[in-house]
């Protein structure tokens, strides 16, 4: 059974316009950001949020203290999870379709693949006389680099037909949205783009000394360090920033690199270091819950991923002064601009990876004026008061056409 809902919700009708939102986990990454500041940020224009989240998979570290912080309720709803088990998906549909009935929300706004299949089948099982809006964002998706050929066709079928169950879709990013209808999934007329909204300046703010940590964590001051961020899981392609540290020392550059994380591929990654000899430039520094330190370390920040959304750890990089060097897929074009704020790489091109970290290694001052340049960027564009100013957007408009249209 899920855990009690709050008195106040059994609002008036029309009084605060009320969301439940969905989330499969609030683990460490941005889409948890995301749906606490969407809700934190919406109660202050007349909204009401039920925030629902399951349950955070073994071996990931939680961020629910985000959303604790901001005084944002979580509706706990056990069985929602990553891993797929249709028997333990349909019994979270049938809860959610239960809290749906309870709420009688004017908005559904799911987030990520598995909370999108399980919420949107919960908002038609719940039967509602007045069907709320049905809103997903895609904050990456699982189409390309998770599944062999067959899941992935299956999940492609899935998706397009739970397209068709929503009032509206959502992409973090051109890139997201464009491969979504490459795919099939919907056409570009049914999605809105909605880039992240991150509390930057606190996210990344560090008022100690850089040196200073370079030195108690034994990195000489002249090293290159390179950063990553990030979850240790296979579509991360981890193994490939080992391969491009062993490219940049055989440059003879005089690199460390910074694994900022935890993960499935963590103990696996470890023995591979030493079997490259590098464990003495490899730091493996596990979750932190303030990046902003290991930000201040790094010269530059590397993403080697097979597929993503808009990582929220590349927007930080940026607002943080590092220059991003990242292959290129999801929406990294969104957020790096080839050239000016980093590089972007073919996946799986470790040789040109290592190229690019080569040449901020030996340019201090091209990597300054890319940092600032992106920093200069991301401030601006990934604000949390520009998210909730379009999402606040799109729901009035969605409850002034959408929903009006049901109800006639």
């Amino acid at each position: 059974m899920y855990c009690g809902l709050p008195d106040t919700l059994a609002s008036v009708p029309g009084r605060p316009i009320r969301v439940l939102r969905v989330i499969a986990r609030l683990n460490v990454g941005g889409p948890a950001l995301h749906v606490t500041h969407l809700a934190q940020g919406l109660a202050e224009r007349g909204y009401q949020t039920t925030l629902v989240a399951g349950d955070v998979a073994r071996g990931e570290e939680s961020m629910a203290f985000v959303a604790d912080r901001a005084g944002v309720e979580i509706v706990r709803l056990p069985g929602l999870s990553r891993e797929l088990s249709p028997v333990r998906d349909a019994l979270a549909a049938i809860r959610l379709a239960r809290i749906i009935r309870e709420v009688r929300p004017d908005v559904v706004h799911t987030h990520t693949a598995k909370a999108g299949a399980v919420g949107r089948a919960a908002a038609l099982l719940a039967g509602l006389r007045h069907r709320p809006v049905v809103v997903h964002t895609f904050h990456g998706h699982v189409l390309r680099g998770y599944f062999g050929p067959v899941g992935t066709l299956v999940f492609r079928a899935i998706e397009t037909a739970l397209a068709r169950t929503t009032d509206r879709l959502i992409a973090v990013s051109p890139e997201v949205r464009d491969e979504l209808v490459a795919l099939g999934v919907a056409p570009a007329s049914k999605f809105s783009i909605v880039r992240l909204g991150l509390e930057l300046e606190r996210r990344v703010a560090f008022e100690g000394d850089a040196s200073e940590l370079r030195r108690r964590h034994g990195i000489p001051l002249e090293s290159f360090v390179v950063g990553w961020f990030g979850r240790m899981t296979a579509v991360k392609q981890t193994d490939a920033l080992l391969t491009t540290l062993a490219g940049l020392r055989e440059r003879d550059v005089d690199a460390v690199l910074l694994l900022v994380g935890d993960g499935d591929d963590r103990a696996r990654l470890e023995e591979r270091a030493h079997e490259l000899g590098l464990a003495r430039s490899v730091l493996f520094l596990g979750y932190q819950e303030d990046g902003a330190p290991w930000f201040a370390l790094c010269d530059a920040v590397a993403l080697t991923s097979a597929s993503e959304g808009t990582p929220a750890t590349v927007i930080e990089a940026l607002a943080a002064g590092r220059p991003v060097v990242s292959t290129n897929v999801g929406g990294l074009s969104d957020v790096v601009t080839e050239g000016e704020t980093g590089f972007l790489v073919p996946p799986g091109d470790t040789e040109a990876l290592a190229a690019r970290l080569e040449l901020l290694a030996h340019d201090p001052e091209r990597r300054a004026a890319m940092g600032a340049l992106g920093r200069e960027r991301v401030l601006r564009r990934y604000a949390v008061e520009r998210l909730v100013d379009d999402v606040d957007a799109l729901y009035r408009e969605l409850l002034a056409t959408t929903s009006a249209t049901r109800r006639r």
